[in-house]
């Protein structure tokens, strides 16, 4: 196959010392590439093949992707029935790398668009891939020229509680895809979901049918933060066809796209006018070159190319805006129109307002807010370009060197750009550069495709001294100063180190233009001082002196590097030398540290900094330090006298002790201690003695230069007033502490105090200073907690709390101390009261200290309370006391209430228990006793009573049942005897495969639609479509289209739930639907089966949660109802044929046989021996068993025998001998009853024997039918069977004769054994007497004996059928395992689900749903007739399979059904039999998805060619047109449905099959 272009992939970027020129080629063109991040391995998802490379693009693993044959148009897996099919090349449209579980997404455009999944370890290893799960799984794109974008999420499943791991997908539309734009993929399998099947069906983001108007262009898909983002380009939607640049966020774990905004981005020369210059984005990529992550994108200018640009937006200012423009909407804000102010939403054509319900906060969207949002043009995020070329920008790549940001840019033209901040030159290669540019981890290679050449990004070892290496403007190149090359940072040692690593172009390469001494001798060791040197623009630390020691000749060059530290070391490379860096401004705050700094170091004050830096940096020196300025003096009281030391703190105090010119306090002179100066922060002058008596002033210092401060401060000179001393006494010894109490004490500091006492010095301890005087209101009685806090508190020998005249004691620690409030003299009540507090000498009055008298309260008297209660007592003073009252104990005597206040008890009463009235045991014993005992007597008589009437009741009906069950024993005996015996023929018969099974289709058309209004003249039966030829082919096509359509998951749901909306839809519509569903569906039973689990799990929920769970499959209310029953019905046709149809055929013709050897009304319908009460023969006719020979018109001299009875009707004659004469044959292919004649010839003569003629006897109005016994017909007699010409409709077309027509006609009134009573009968019934209709219904019961004759007769084939149908040890087909573990599976699900429900499920399903219909109507598996006697007796024995399948235990009484006592002795063998089934199943081995689908595969393909499907379809399109209108209204409301473009797919079907034109 020729290409156009040759693809490579190269390590074009190189960033080492030597660039590398390693190189991939594809064979052809490569689409999409992506490196796994934590192995460096590197994916190609070329056309036709995916390669593994490793880091060094070395070929590890492939595998080959196409050409394969397939069709755009047709549903994979491609057959023989995609007619267009043709070899078509893959086109890889998306390559993810999923770490989490070792695997590579790959998705192509094949096969509409599938992925799979291949080993991150080996690409040629597939690990999940599958082309039959249907539409639901189609990821990309069919079409070359669709983008599709994905990023790796998760998804949480809140029913399930499970973390499952997904994909999200952008993607444009093509003409064969879905216009899903955004989709969730799923990557493992999870309950009833496919891997890559779309875990959100009904997403908000749609564009249908917006897909013409907006023509999406993805081109970038990653996350951040808890959000993913999407770039894309696209149309505005209105006449302007210039496509625009969005970006759309929505939050990661927002499942349901509530949060999906999109930000309109423009990249423009000018952002004020709105203007868009670079409309159209190309491609992007995200970079953190700080702490904020960066999206480098690629504008065009037009669709065409022309002109491009590189613009940047910081992922912080697009949030910030999409948050401004969400909260916009969220708070309602709309303009005059009532349309939003900010937002619009581009994909709903809905126009009511979007932003009407007002929200706040929900970062992530809500169910309140559905409709997607895009900001307007007006608030799009424009910025400027960094970068722009006349010609086409193809790719971009970020990285940060050296905290500059460097961009590489690929073009149309096949160059490579290196952009910085300053822009760099570039390189050419051989080929164009597309999409695909990504650096390795390290950030050392630059992988581009599309090129062959292998150039390198920096060349900085060609660079061989610092003024070309650094005036070259490269990022990645500067001077190492430490080793004298260009190199990169990285490759440079301590590269770190200010000015080390020098870059362009601000920094200066650095010189020592001269040094002294120029050289010194080997042996000797001396000091060199560097004379000259440069200074950094950028730094303001100044290499100023070295210090060399060293015992070598020494050479000085240009290769000097420092540290940024007050002393370093400066390199001389290969050497070190100590070298001493001084910085001015370490401590040196104000200007007098700055000049005390030493002189060498040059540092001056510099006056328009206001700092202390180095002379060479400062451009106006401060000559003069400012005046000084003092901040505290320590301490601020001092003596009268002075002569203290008073230490005075501040700044620019001078630089030297002689700088002190001048100090005075509060106006004083004081004296300069030069020993405590320091310089610029404090010194501590003497005080002298003031004039005044008291003076208060500040302290102002003078410098030299006359410069002064005052400070704000005051100082007080004040002398210190002793008055007290405690205690006045102490030992000789000492030891004893002293409590001095007086006036201003505190002056001065502890240091410039000394006490004596008699020329003795003390030791000053601590001063005791009260804080905090207490408040209280008191009583006389006293002992209320007082506490006082302060300090010094533990120096304090006593401490009293005084009202005088009383007092108190006290306990105390260092802060506190507690008194207990003093008792007063009620003496003093009405006089004034003074209370103090007492530390030994030191006294303190309490001035809010309030005594109030003693209360009083309100006696209790005897107060009835209760646990728990609440007590309260009233004062007459100043309080009120309310107490809550418990005991654990109750006391029958009274209590005593007091109440205790302080050091006051008061008695305030009492209180009781409150006591309920009692009643006299001697009065409630008789009372209670005496009934009771007579009620125990009265119902022991009556019991005894009743039970000695119920055993007289049970004896007799025992022996009646005793006799009646002899009778029935040996009657049966008899009978079976006989039955057996005449059964060996047709046993013989069945043993030679002579069981008349219908095939496939039949059986399927009388399960599907027999039933059906029409019968056997359904269209479905005959196949029959009434559609002209010259539309066949039209029709055909569009019924193939409808097809499709039926294989759309939404389409089909949204169908159903339309149709059962509908009233008019009622049952028997229902189940018709289902059938045809079934037959147009038969093709793909597996997505039948999906489609029917879907709707079967929808119903559980609805029947779980809001209706009796157990009540769920009963009855065909719903279409997944019945299409369970046609499920059912086709998965078990194997097993009817190969197993259950032989037991099933043996009962029905035993049940045949046994009718019809009584007698049998043929107008009543009713016989002899049945199992049905109903149609039970009331009156005993006579009969006899009559053997004729019958002879075949124009097959020959053979006879054959054929039993009959002589009171069969003539009819009845012909069906037997019919049955008998043609039982090789099929019913089918037998002769009917109306197209033979019977001719009986007794003599040379014959008779033509019918029904009714004139001959039919009559009694009354009521005509009876002929039979044998009418035409005296004998035993042995011969009769000729002969054929009709024509079929006769009824019997008067067989008369010839017109007047015996006429004759026939006047009355229409027959019966066969049993005449029924007429008009006179019944008035006569009327008149009868009560004791003649109680013997009359008496002899009827008597009648009932036969029932139990037919049933013993019967039962062994009955229990044969039974046991064939529920023995799991057998083989169980593998749809009733399947099913049956679903229903299990499920029912796990639900707490309100028990093991009876489960039962009842399963019983709903199987029995009820399969057995009993195929019980009730045998003739939808075998080829017979099933007349309606015989058809009673089959209900009996179906409703008794029915009840062996519940679990409700039925009461038998006199008044139950006969049908139900019938069986009620066998029926808990049959639940025995159910329970065991059920179990046997559910401990087989599962059924897989797998098997069973391949099961339901094997059917398809054996039958579905047999059936008519397109008449199916033809008949479901029917429903469709019908309802045409409710179901376009529901794809419309559907956004899955418009993703999938349904509507205007049915619209065109509907144009052809329906052969006018529609609004497309």
């Amino acid at each position: 196959m020729a290409w156009r272009t040759l693809a490579v992939l190269s390590l074009l970027l190189c960033f080492g010392s030597s660039c590398c020129d390693d190189s991939f080629m594809s064979d052809t063109v490569i689409n999409n590439v992506i490196q796994d991040p934590q192995t460096g391995r590197i994916y190609l998802g070329a056309i036709n093949n995916i390669y593994q490379l490793n880091y060094d693009l070395q070929k590890e693993s492939s595998a080959v992707t196409g050409p394969r044959h397939d069709n755009p148009q047709c549903t994979p897996p491609i057959t023989a029935q995609c007619t267009n099919a043709k070899d078509m090349d893959n086109v890889n449209k998306l390559l993810l790398v999923n770490s989490a579980n070792g695997t590579l997404i790959v998705c192509g455009s094949l096969f509409r668009g599938i992925c799979s999944l291949v080993n991150l370890s080996s690409v040629e290893k597939p690990v999940y891939y599958s082309d039959t799960k249907g539409e639901k799984t189609y990821v990309a794109s069919t079409e070359e020229s669709v983008t599709v974008v994905g990023v790796i999420s998760y998804f949480i499943d809140t029913h399930a509680n499970a973390n499952l791991s997904v994909f999200l997908v952008g993607k444009g539309y093509g003409s064969s895809d879905s216009s899903k734009l955004i989709s969730t993929r799923l990557l493992q399998e999870h309950g009833e979901m496919d891997v890559f099947e779309n875990m959100v069906e009904a997403s908000t983001v749609q564009a249908s049918p917006f897909v013409q108007r907006y023509l999406h262009d993805f081109r970038h898909a990653f996350k951040d933060n808890g959000y993913i983002y999407f770039l894309f380009s696209r149309t505005p939607g209105t006449s302007d066809s210039r496509k625009i640049t969005f970006i759309a966020r929505l939050c990661e774990n927002d499942h349901h796209y509530y949060s999906y905004t999109e930000l309109q981005l423009n990249c423009s020369v000018s952002t004020e006018q709105q203007e868009n210059t670079y409309n159209k984005v190309q491609v992007a990529y995200l970079a953190k070159p700080g702490e904020v992550l960066i999206l480098f994108a690629v504008f065009s200018a037009d669709e065409d190319g022309g002109r491009s640009a590189l613009c940047m937006y910081p992922l912080s200012s697009i949030n910030t805006r999409l948050e401004e423009v969400i909260e916009s909407c969220y708070i309602g804000e709309v303009l005059e129109d009532e349309k939003p102010k900010t937002v619009y939403s581009p994909y709903i054509s809905k126009t009511e307002a979007i932003c009407k319900t007002k929200r706040d906060g929900y970062k992530c969207g809500a169910e309140f807010l559905p409709s997607p949002l895009a900001s307007k043009p007006e608030y799009a995020l424009a910025v400027k370009p960094i970068f722009t070329r006349n010609d086409m920008l193809t790719a971009v790549a970020v990285a940060v060197e050296n905290e500059h940001t460097v961009a590489f840019l690929g073009t149309s033209g096949a160059d490579v750009l290196k952009v910085s901040p300053i822009p760099g030159s570039g390189e050419r290669t051989d080929g164009g550069v597309n999409k695909n540019l990504f650096f390795n981890s390290t950030l050392d290679i630059l992988y581009i495709t599309t090129g062959r050449k292998v150039l390198p990004v920096q060349a900085c070892e060609q660079r061989h001294d610092c003024h070309s290496c650094v005036t070259q403007r490269d990022p990645y190149c500067g001077w190492c100063v430490l080793e004298g090359r260009c190199t990169r940072k990285k490759d440079c040692r301590k590269a770190e180190g200010e000015n080390v690593w020098l870059w362009s172009p601000k920094q200066t390469c650095v010189t020592i233009q001269s040094f002294v001494p120029p050289n010194i001798s080997c042996k000797k060791t001396e000091q060199t001082q560097v004379l000259k040197h440069n200074t950094f623009i950028n730094t303001h630390t100044v290499i100023w002196s070295a210090v060399i020691s060293n015992p070598n000749l020494l050479r000085i060059d240009s290769r000097l590097i420092y540290t940024d530290c007050n002393r370093s070391i400066v390199l001389f490379p290969p050497f070190f030398y100590p070298v001493v860096l001084y910085n001015c401004s370490v401590r040196r705050e104000d200007c007098s540290l700055c000049k005390n700094a030493d002189q060498k170091y040059n540092c001056v004050w510099c006056d328009t900094t206001k700092s202390c830096i180095y002379r060479d940096l400062c451009d106006q020196e401060l000559k003069q330090c400012p005046p000084p300025k003092i901040t505290d003096i320590v301490p601020r009281y001092g003596p009268m006298k002075g002569q203290i030391s008073v230490t005075i703190k501040g700044s620019n105090l001078g630089i030297k002790q002689e700088d002190i010119k001048r100090i005075t306090i509060a106006g004083v002179p004081c004296t300069h201690q030069p020993e405590r100066y320091s310089v610029s922060t404090r010194y501590t002058p003497p005080e002298d003695l003031p004039n005044e008596r008291s003076l208060v002033g500040p302290v102002e210092v003078e410098v030299e230069g006359g410069r002064t401060g005052q400070s704000q401060v005051l100082f007080t000179y004040r002398d210190p007033f002793p008055k007290a001393v405690s205690p006045s006494k102490g030992p000789a010894a000492g030891g004893t502490v002293i409590t001095i109490t007086g006036q201003d004490l505190d002056t001065a500091s502890i240091d410039d105090i000394s006490i004596t006492v008699d020329r003795e010095p003390c030791k000053v301890a601590v001063y005791i200073s009260i804080t905090c005087l207490p408040v209280c209101l008191c009583v006389f009685s006293g002992g209320r907690k007082i506490i006082v806090m302060g300090s010094g508190f533990d120096q304090v020998q006593r401490a009293t709390m005084r009202v005088l005249p009383s007092s108190d004691e006290f306990s105390h620690n260092e802060t506190i101390l507690e008194f207990l409030s003093p008792a007063v003299n009620k003496t003093y009540i009405n006089q004034s009261l003074r209370t103090i507090i007492q530390l030994d000498n030191l006294v303190e009055n309490l001035t809010d200290f309030v005594y109030h008298q003693d209360p009083s309260f309100d006696m209790l008297t005897d107060k009835a309370i209760t646990e728990n209660s609440i007590i309260s007592v009233h004062a007459r003073t100043f309080v009120s006391v309310t107490a809550e009252y418990s005991l654990k104990k109750k006391i029958t005597a009274s209590l005593g209430y007091g109440i205790i206040f302080g050091n006051g008890e008061w008695n305030v009463g009492s209180v009781r228990f409150e006591r309920k009235y009692e009643v006299p045991l001697y009065i409630i014993i008789p009372a209670v006793l005496i009934p009771m005992v007579l009620f125990i007597a009265v119902s022991i008589y009556c019991y005894r009573r009743k039970s000695q009437q119920a055993e007289r009741e049970y004896e007799k009906i025992k022996n009646q049942l005793a006799n009646l069950e002899e009778s029935v024993r040996d009657r049966c005996k008899k009978e079976f005897t006989n039955l057996m015996i005449e059964m060996e023929d047709h046993t013989s018969d069945l043993n030679e495969a002579r069981i008349p099974f219908l095939d496939y289709k039949n059986y399927t058309n009388r399960v599907f639609f027999l039933p059906s209004k029409d019968g056997a003249k359904d269209v479905m039966i005959t196949g029959k479509l009434d559609i002209p030829e010259s539309r066949r082919a039209i029709v055909d096509q569009a019924l193939n289209q409808f097809s499709n359509l039926l294989n759309s998951k939404t389409f089909l749901i949204n169908f159903i739930r339309t149709l059962e909306g509908r009233q008019e839809f009622n049952a028997r519509n229902k189940v018709y639907f289902a059938s045809l569903l079934m037959v147009a569906l038969h093709g793909k039973l597996e997505y039948y089966t999906d489609i029917m689990r879907t709707l079967l799990l929808e119903l559980m929920e609805e029947y779980v949660h809001s209706k009796n769970p157990k009540l769920m499959l009963r009855r065909s209310e719903t279409v997944v109802e019945r299409m369970l029953c046609n499920w059912m019905s086709i998965c078990l046709y194997q097993f009817l044929k190969d197993s259950a149809g032989e037991p099933l055929y043996k009962l029905f013709k035993a049940i045949k046989h046994q009718v019809e050897k009584g007698p049998v009304d043929a107008k009543m319908k009713k016989a002899k021996y049945t199992l049905n009460d109903t149609g039970l023969l009331g009156d005993d006719v006579e009969y006899t068993i009559l053997t004729l020979q019958v002879l075949v018109h124009g097959e020959g001299p053979d006879v054959t025998p054929v039993k009959v009875l002589n009171c069969d009707s003539i009819s009845q004659v012909k069906e037997k001998i019919i049955e008998q004469v043609y039982r090789n044959l099929p019913y089918s292919q037998r002769p009917t009853v109306d197209s033979v004649a019977l001719e009986w010839r007794p003599g040379s003569t014959g008779q033509i024997l019918s029904d009714l003629d004139l001959t039919s006897q009559k009694e009354g109005r009521w005509k009876r039918i002929n039979t044998l016994a009418h035409y005296n017909v004998r035993n042995g007699a011969t009769l000729v069977l002969s054929r009709v010409l024509h079929t006769q409709q009824s019997f008067y077309q067989n008369q010839d004769n017109h007047e015996e027509r006429n004759a026939l006609l006047e009355d229409d009134k027959v019966f066969h054994l049993v005449r029924p009573a007429d008009e006179l009968d019944e008035v006569k019934s009327k008149r009868r007497s009560m004791k003649d209709k109680a013997t009359t219904k008496a002899i009827t019961e008597i009648y009932l004996t036969r029932l139990l004759y037919m049933k013993g007769t019967l039962q062994q084939f009955v229990d044969d059928f039974f046991r064939n149908v529920l023995c799991s040890g057998t083989v169980v087909p593998p749809a009733v395992k399947y099913f049956f573990d679903f229903l299990d599976e499920q029912a796990q699900k639900h707490d309100n689900v028990d093991e009876e429900t489960i039962h009842i499920w399963k019983t709903n399903s199987l029995p009820l749903r399969f057995w009993v219909n195929i019980l009730k109507n045998p003739h939808f598996i075998f080829d017979v007739h099933v007349t309606e006697v015989v058809d009673a007796s089959l209900s009996v024995i179906a409703q008794t399979f029915m009840d062996a399948c519940t679990k409700t235990e039925h009461k038998l009484t006199r008044e139950s059904p006969s049908n139900k006592l019938l069986y009620a002795k066998e029926i808990s063998t049959y639940k025995k039999m159910v329970d065991d089934y059920y179990k046997g199943i559910r401990q087989m081995v599962p059924v897989s998805d797998q098997d069973m689908n391949t099961h339901l595969a094997e059917v398809s393909r054996s039958h579905t060619d047999k059936l008519n499907t397109q008449v199916a379809l033809h008949q479901l399109y029917q429903y469709a047109s019908k309802y045409y209108d409710g179901i376009i209204s529901s794809l419309e409301d559907d956004p899955a449905a418009q993703s999938k473009q349904l509507t205007l797919r049915l619209q065109q079907i509907a144009a052809a099959l329906e052969n006018k034109v529609t609004d497309l």
